[in-house]
């Protein structure tokens, strides 16, 4: 099923059960697919759709780290929630083991050895994790932390 089907079909769940709080997220969610979609006049392939969710990950992460930092825990707890359901249409995340793997196999393939290029093993460990969430700052570190 594709991901604004699944979307629409927990949407209409969600109404059903008169949830508000995963009603409110799923359409934003919904907003934000078919918000792109109409933008590029295409339809969303899955790449889109992960970055796109990405994104959304990544804004529910700093509302709740600056909500906690403003002393307004009841928001952030909020923005987790969103952030939990957001997570449940993405991919699941790989384990450390094929993350230190995809690592180990891009710099045998790209023969870096400083960290000046990085963004060579960047790319490449990217690929071999492509369909996967992948937290781009973790992978990071990762990387740096080899390559040193």
């Amino acid at each position: 099923m594709a991901l604004l089907e699944r979307i629409q079909t927990d949407l209409v769940a969600a109404m059903r059960a008169k949830d508000e709080a995963r009603l409110s997220a799923i359409r934003m969610i919904k907003t934000a697919l078919k918000k792109h979609e109409i933008d590029s006049m295409k339809p969303l392939d899955e790449a889109t759709e992960l970055q796109l969710l990405n994104t959304l990950v990544k804004q529910r992460r700093e509302a709740a780290d600056m909500f906690r930092k403003g002393g307004r825990p009841e928001l952030a707890d909020r923005e987790d929630a969103e952030l939990v359901l957001i997570e449940s249409y993405m991919p699941g995340a790989p384990s450390d083991d094929e993350v230190d793997a995809a690592i180990s196999a891009a710099l045998a393939e790209t023969g870096v050895t400083s960290a000046k290029q990085m963004g060579l093993v960047m790319k490449a460990a990217q690929a071999k994790l492509a369909g996967k969430r992948v937290d781009g700052k973790a992978l990071s570190e990762k990387v740096r932390a080899k390559l040193v």
